[in-house]
């Protein structure tokens, strides 16, 4: 590899757009390998929504083995644009914010990094909450009595016990941030074994209760919602869900490739930790799920429910601190980190990392979590395929320019420098954003109900089943187009 840019050569420290958290990591900083890589994929991949993936493919109307390689083809394209992004964080050792200045103009990176962050706080609270009803669901085990905890009313709907716990998990999580990026290095470092492990236990269980993994896989049949369907029908808009799972990562990878010690160690390390753990991971909720047809005479499919029927003390805690850890490592690696970047792009000389992964925690409670998470049909339909035909946008602009026009060449100064050649805003990767998106705005707008289904015909609807990969592709090819001279003005930047 040929030495790369990493310091700046111009000071920019008194540049509003300069802070501490945002200046490039030099190379001498840049202590993860690929190890760290692939353990920071084990610690996110690892925790509930992963769990129960499969099992919801399965009620769509899969088998098994379809379900499988479904999240395997999923997360082997979403990790392209996750490997591609990471490359200019490595280079340069920048984060999002700052790389979607050279893509959207300094002040149009603002409002590009708010796009990816307040999706980030969505899933900030959606996480946390999981984590805090997991914690309860176990507790109640053992201390039954908590369920009587007074109500909060049906604005909230949830007793003081399940707030209790909720706002508990969500200190730790700010914790985390409070101790900084080398915590949240340790964090996943440790856990991904652990998590592993703990895994593989619940599967060991489930097998020798039953006593044959084929028995397992074979009831998995009785998960099916539907007797026939059209597998090509339900396999598009799940696919395009399981892109949407880790579109967020695939735009804020450089906010940890950045630390990388190369581009082989945050290639190989995605490689090795993404679609092996989600498969994995995703095997083991579809086995102990169908066991649980055999064991209790019902699906579980929740595992914070399954493990809730253990009433042993010892099992209870280590299940809780098992799936609190799951639930840790996912939010703050997967959520915390890029909002907290992104808030703090608004203004770096006043709001700090720290203070955007605290102002991340507050929007989390704000939106209203456990409410997402009570249809889960809006959970997969609106949720992940809405957002995802965002961030497919987003990446297919981002991969063009830094790939295609400017040949993976920046001028890192510049990046820091208000009325430099980045000013400002590139109205042509908006124009190429929001034009991306028009193709799937009607099947949108029949989802969430704002247009009846029956006036949308059925071509645009199906399309919006396909969102990530028609913003991706139009995205990139658009911008291509409305920037056919930007390759010589890039090359009068340096």
């Amino acid at each position: 590899m040929r030495n790369e840019i990493i310091d700046l050569k111009t000071d920019v420290s008194a540049s509003p757009l300069f802070s501490p958290d945002f200046a490039p990591v030099p190379r001498a900083a840049r202590s993860w390998g690929t190890w760290n890589f692939a353990a920071i994929w084990i610690g996110m991949a690892v925790q509930i929504p992963t769990y129960m993936l499969a099992s919801s493919l399965i009620q769509e109307g899969m088998n098994w083995w379809q379900a499988m390689l479904t999240i395997l083809l999923g997360n082997l394209i979403v990790l392209i644009p996750m490997i591609l992004n990471a490359h200019p964080g490595t280079k340069y050792g920048i984060p999002l914010p700052v790389l979607l200045r050279s893509v959207f103009g300094t002040q149009g990176a603002v409002l590009a990094a708010l796009l990816r962050g307040l999706v980030g706080c969505g899933w900030f609270g959606i996480q946390t909450w999981i984590g805090g009803e997991a914690i309860y669901q176990l507790l109640l085990a053992v201390l039954p009595g908590m369920a009587q905890s007074p109500y909060l009313g049906d604005f909230l709907g949830f007793n003081a016990a399940q707030a209790s716990c909720f706002l508990l998990f969500w200190g730790l999580n700010i914790w985390v941030i409070y101790r900084g990026i080398d915590t949240i290095k340790r964090l996943e470092s440790w856990s991904a074994p652990i998590l592993l492990f703990l895994g593989l236990g619940l599967l060991a269980w489930a097998w020798q209760k039953v006593g044959s993994l084929g028995a397992m896989l074979d009831a998995s049949t009785q998960l099916h919602k539907r007797e026939t369907v059209n597998f090509w029908s339900i396999f598009w808009p799940n696919l395009t869900a399981m892109v949407g799972f880790w579109a967020t990562l695939s735009l804020n990878i450089p906010d940890f490739a950045r630390f990388a010690k190369s581009q082989k160690a945050q290639a190989y390390g995605q490689l090795l930790g993404l679609p092996a753990t989600m498969v994995l991971f995703s095997f083991i909720g579809i086995a102990v799920t169908s066991a649980t047809i055999l064991l209790f005479g019902e699906p579980i499919w929740d595992p914070v429910l399954l493990l809730g029927r253990f009433t042993a003390p010892v099992v209870v805690v280590v299940s809780m601190l098992g799936l609190s850890l799951a639930t840790l490592s996912t939010n703050v690696a997967a959520n915390i980190v890029a909002s907290a970047n992104d808030i703090a792009n608004i203004h770096p000389r006043r709001i700090s990392f720290r203070m955007g992964g605290y102002l991340t925690g507050l929007i989390g409670i704000l939106i209203f979590p456990w409410k997402l998470l009570a249809d889960p049909q809006g959970y997969i339909f609106t949720w992940l395929i809405g957002y995802s035909a965002l961030l497919g946008a987003l990446a297919g602009v981002m991969i063009c320019d830094y790939f295609v026009i400017r040949k993976t060449q920046l001028n890192l100064p510049a990046l820091f420098q208000e009325n430099g050649p980045y000013r400002g805003w590139n109205v042509e990767a908006w124009i190429a954003l929001w034009l991306s998106l028009l193709p799937v705005l009607p099947g949108f707008l029949a989802q969430i109900g704002v247009l009846a289904v029956g006036s949308v015909p059925a071509f645009w609807q199906d399309l919006y089943s396909y969102a990530w990969f028609v913003t991706f592709s139009l995205a990139f090819c658009i911008y291509g187009v409305l920037k056919p001279k930007m390759r010589e003005a890039a090359k009068k930047i340096y």
